[in-house]
Parts: structure tokens; sequence; C-alpha cells
């Protein structure tokens, strides 16, 4: 794995300044220790940090083209280029190495723009044609790799895998987008292809861009979206989870290529299970695994991570987190460099520790949820569904919002109607209903978070409208299809990936995630969604496929996810951070926020009263990103 910066001027070809693209690429070191690279000429600098893990003889970076007129910064691993590799040269193109970088730099010289649907992988790259003078950047189908660019107000374009490459350059406009920041405090993220900074952006998954000389235009396409049109002719059940067990097997086979240790992630969940199982069926040396336990019983899924260790005789290794071992908090904000509030990237990070002990390279079941249909809301949401497809929205929204404002005196309702979000959920159309499950703070609680200048500043503006985005595009013929479509293009990029790709690149570690293959996605995304969500069973068709090869016990106990104890944090070693510093003068100073519901916020879950420890984290990483940035 590696990281890539970059500074152009497409008008004027002005010298570029060396120190600092030098500066910008050493703040990705961490991306790429093993050797690095820059490349310059008038009105061009291309840099590379590497982190070699095929062809370690050589394949460096920046890459040049035979006739220097393409010049290629890349980062990621391309699984099929051996095949690339040999239709080139049958083709009569001559290779100098053996690496996947020189096959996508010929392979732009031959297929152009379309090289990117050839290839298979998680990449981010960028090409320097000279004699054009354009810049060309691809990103892989689902987002795996990360790439952020920005227009300066000199005229210049920069580029690089990390926000922070941008950062250290000094004309960067550092002023905040407002609707990032109303959408951080409903998703504890900020949704591509936005980022917290208003002249920052993240080029979305599945899309190309092209800078042309003298211009200050960007073209983007987008080459691959989730094909969701069901495919009612892929046979009988038993045909489905043979295909499934197939396709995984060989999206694992693909990703056991490289010249350096590797090994896997194991949660003892049903995806990374799944994954080991195929790695042990594909290579006959034992798979070196490992998993973090946690010292309290209800965030511990040691238990089943071991069970398939013995069962597949893995080198496995375990490491026990203390459950309070929160003296990351200050470090992610330098790690992710905008708002982020996953506290499982706190277990991700040590389990990234953990590994690199042992491995270069690691599997994980990343993915697995969104492709099969794995989370409860899922099923919650369809059941509400059910409901909403009986009622008209102008019948539900009276009912149910006046259901809603007098919980919880409602004690009279069937059970399933108890819940005051079940009650808000059906006096919403779908996609809103949606987004009210998977926000951190829902719409009511946002506002009463935000001071009132600030709220202007949105001009109406609210953080359901990125869902309703994606909905009006979504291929979707169904509402499970639908949801999943829409984690896939927020969610899973946004947090699980992210997460993911900076918690391991902060050791140097290559993460690759064959549920994600793009081959594997198209397959399950075209099933019928009884394959997904049958009854209450979520991943039905997954489980189905690995009963054969995983526990009963693995494969069927309840999800617990990757998390850490926040609530009791809050009420105990971070009580005093937490009054200081969301009270404190950085926050305040932002003018975003009502000081007296964020002491509201504090003294609800200190007392016990409610637990806001979700929305309390969210502002501590908030704070933290102030912090960090000096803003």
């Amino acid at each position: 794995m590696c990281g890539i910066t970059g500074i152009i001027d497409l008008r004027e070809k002005r010298t570029v300044d060396l120190p600092l693209i030098k500066v910008m690429n050493d703040s990705q070191h961490h991306r790429g220790p093993d050797q690095e690279g820059i490349f310059s000429a008038p009105g061009v600098a291309l840099a590379h940090k590497r982190l070699s893990i095929i062809d370690l003889a050589s394949g460096q970076q920046p890459m040049v083209s035979p006739d220097n007129q393409e010049i290629l910064v890349f980062n990621g691993e391309i699984y099929n280029y051996l095949e690339l590799r040999k239709t080139l040269i049958a083709q009569g193109i001559k290779f100098t190495t053996h690496s996947d970088t020189e096959v996508i730099l010929h392979g732009w010289r031959v297929w152009g723009p379309d090289v990117v649907s050839k290839l298979r992988g998680m990449f981010a790259f960028a090409i320097w044609d000279s004699k054009q003078h354009q810049l060309f950047l691809a990103r892989d189908r689902l987002g795996i790799k990360p790439l952020f660019y920005s227009w300066l107000d000199n005229g210049f374009f920069i580029f690089g895998s990390e926000l922070k490459s941008l950062l250290k350059h000094p004309r960067l406009d550092k002023s905040i987008r407002p609707e990032s920041v109303e959408e951080y405090f409903a998703y504890g993220y900020i949704p591509e292809p936005a980022t917290i900074f208003r002249k920052v952006h993240k080029l979305a998954p599945g899309h190309v861009l092209h800078v042309e000389a003298n211009s200050s235009d960007i073209t983007q396409r987008q080459y691959w979206d989730v094909p969701l049109t069901a495919n009612t002719s892929v046979g009988n059940e038993a045909d489905v989870l043979q295909t499934i067990r197939e396709k995984i097997l060989d999206a694992v086979q693909v990703r056991l290529v490289a010249e350096v240790p590797l090994g896997a992630f194991l949660s003892g969940g049903v995806d990374s299970s799944a994954v080991v199982a195929m790695m042990a069926q594909a290579d006959p040396n034992p798979v070196k695994t490992c998993s973090i336990s946690f010292d309290v019983a209800d965030f511990d899924e040691a238990h089943y991570a071991q069970m398939v260790a013995e069962r597949y005789h893995t080198e496995h290794e375990v490491k026990t987190v203390d459950h309070d071992d929160f003296s990351l908090v200050d470090k992610l904000a330098a790690l992710y460099d905008e708002p982020y509030a996953d506290s499982s990237a706190i277990p991700t990070y040590r389990v990234c520790e953990l590994a690199r002990q042992k491995v270069t390279v690691a599997l994980s079941g990343d993915g697995g949820d969104e492709n099969f249909a794995g989370y409860r809301r899922y099923r919650w949401h369809m059941i509400e569904e059910g409901v909403r497809n009986r009622m008209p929205l102008m019948w539900r929204r009276p009912i149910f919002g006046f259901l809603g404002s007098v919980y919880p005196k409602a004690d009279w309702a069937p059970r399933i109607f108890r819940a005051k979000a079940t009650f808000q959920a059906m006096a919403r159309d779908s996609i809103e209903a949606y987004f009210h499950s998977v926000s951190i703070l829902d719409d009511e609680r946002r506002s009463q978070l935000f001071d009132n200048q600030f709220k202007r500043s949105l001009n109406g503006y609210q953080a359901h409208e990125v869902l309703k985005y994606h909905a009006e595009r979504a291929p979707a013929e169904d509402m499970l299809s639908m949801i999943q479509y829409l984690d896939m293009k927020t969610y899973l990029v946004g947090d699980i990936l992210t997460k993911v790709d900076r918690a391991s690149m902060a050791h140097a570690l290559e993460v690759r995630v064959p549920l994600l293959d793009h081959q594997l996605v198209e397959y399950v995304a075209a099933l019928p969604t009884e394959y997904k969500l049958r009854g209450s069973e979520g991943k039905y068709a997954l489980k189905k496929a690995f009963e054969p090869l995983l526990p009963h016990e693995v494969l069927y106990r309840q999800k617990m996810g990757f998390a850490v104890p926040l609530a009791k944090w809050f009420r105990g070693p971070l009580k005093d951070r937490l009054e200081s510093r969301l009270l404190g003068e950085q926050m305040l100073s932002t003018g975003y926020f009502n000081r007296n519901n964020l002491r509201t916020l504090i003294d609800q879950h200190l007392s016990g009263r409610r637990d806001n420890s979700a929305p309390l984290w969210t502002l501590l990483m908030f704070d933290a990103f102030l912090k960090e940035q000096q803003i």
C-alpha cells in the first residue's frame, strides 16, 4: 500500500515548490515507509511513498512511460494484473518490471480512461500526460482507497491519499463547510464527496476525474455503480450457495498474492470467519490470524474467534484490550484529519497494531453486512416498511406524529409501537425513516444542539438530503436493495473503509477486503432479496453457504460489533475531560453550539437519566479535530 500526492499547474506551467511537495509527501510516510520518489517538471510535481508488497526489487514510483509522456503514481493493489499483463504483451507491449503499477501505466496507453473498468482491485491513482498537459485521477469501485483534491486560489490543483497531505500546503483554504458540520453530527462522519473543508473534496468511489490544460473545470464520470436489478435466473438455492462459496474462494485466492508475510483479522463474526475458512482452503500453510479480546464480557468475541482458529489450526494471536483503553482519544484526530466519530476505531487501531507485528498484509471481513444485508436495522426497517406500505403517508404523518409527541404515555400500544423512535419512523417516508435509524442525533436533537446563528447559515439544509440524493439515483427495485445501496454510498465508504484504511496505514499494514471484490458484489447485489434477508435472518445465503465450514454458534449468534464502553468512560475516567472540552473556549468559540444544551447532554448522561454516550463521543471527537487543526 502507498501514499500519493501531487501539485499541478494547468494554466501557466509555473515552477512547483519541491520542498513543499516533499513535506506533503513526508506527511504520509506511515502509508509507505519502504521507498519514496518525486517527479517534477514545469508545472507538475508528483510524489509517492511505497509500502512494498509485490515486485519488491522494482516497481518504484512515480513511474514514467518509455517515451516520458505519462507519469503515474498509484496507491492500491490490482489482483488481475498478471492476466492484464499477458493481454498487453500479446499487443506488443514490453515490460521492464513485474509490478501491477506498470500494468496500469501501459493499460492507460492502450485503453485510455477505460483502463479502470478492466482493473480488479483497490486503487487510487493519478496519471499526468505531459504532452496533453492534463491530469487523470481514478478511484476504485467501492472506495476502498481514499483520494482528496482541491483547487487553490493561485490556480494550482493539489491531491493526496490523505487529507493531511493537502493540509501541509500553506494556501489550502481551511474554511469550514457548514453543511459538513450538520452531516457529521447526523452520521458521525462526513459523507463522500464532501470533506469538513469547503474547498476540499473526495473523489467519489467508482469515479474518474479529468483536469485539462488551461482550464479550471473538472470533468467527473462515474464508471461503475452497484447493479441492483434482480437476476431471477440464478438457479435453485443449492446453486446459489455453491456459487457464493466459489466466488468468495476466488476473491480470497486472488488476494493471497504477496511477497511479504500475510494473514487475517479474525473477530469471531460470520464475515471474518468465512474469509479465514476460505484462506485455509486456498493455502495448505497455516493461516496467521489475530483478534482483540476485551476484559469486559459484553464486548468480548474472542471465544468465537478461538473456535474458528482451532477448527482451521491457524497461528492465532490474541491481545486483550483493557476496558479503560482510551489513550487513543486525541490520537484519532491526527489519524483521520477531519471529524470522525466511530469509537470502534480504537479496537481497530489495536488489532492493526497487533497484526503488523506478524504480517504486512491482512485480509478482513469488511463489507459483508452491506453486501449480504447483515445489519439488524435492515430487518427493523423492513418491518416498519410493511406498515408504511399499508397506510398512506398522509394518514401516517398525523397519527404517528401525535403518538410520538405523547410518548412515553402510550403504554397501551402494542409492543412494536411503544418506542418513540418507531412512532417517528412511521410518520416519515421510507428514506427519512432510514436516515432516522442511522443518525446519531436525529433532526430534533441536532436542532437543539446547534446555535441559532449557525442554523441560519445552513439555509434549511438537513443531513438527510445526502440519502435522498443517492436514493434518487439508485438502480434499486425494492426497499431492502435501496437501503443496502444507501449504506454502500455512505456508511461503508465514509465510516467502515475510512476507519480501516487510516488505522491500518498508521501501522504500514495493508488490508485487503475480499467480500468487497466487485465481481462478488455484482453477483450478490443481483440476487433476489430472500437470499439476503429471509424472515428475521440477515445474511441468509452467506450463513447457509458456510454451514458446512463454520460452527453453528459463530454463524447464528447475535451480532456484537466492535464496541468500546463509552457510557462507562464518560461517567468515570473521561468525566472531567468531557466537561472541560465540550464546555471549553475552543468549542464555544466556533459559534456552532448552544451551550445550555451541551450542558444538558452532559448532565443527562452523568446522572444516568439517559445514555448520551454516542452524541457525547461525537462532540468530543469534533473538539479533538478543532484542536488538531488549530481551528
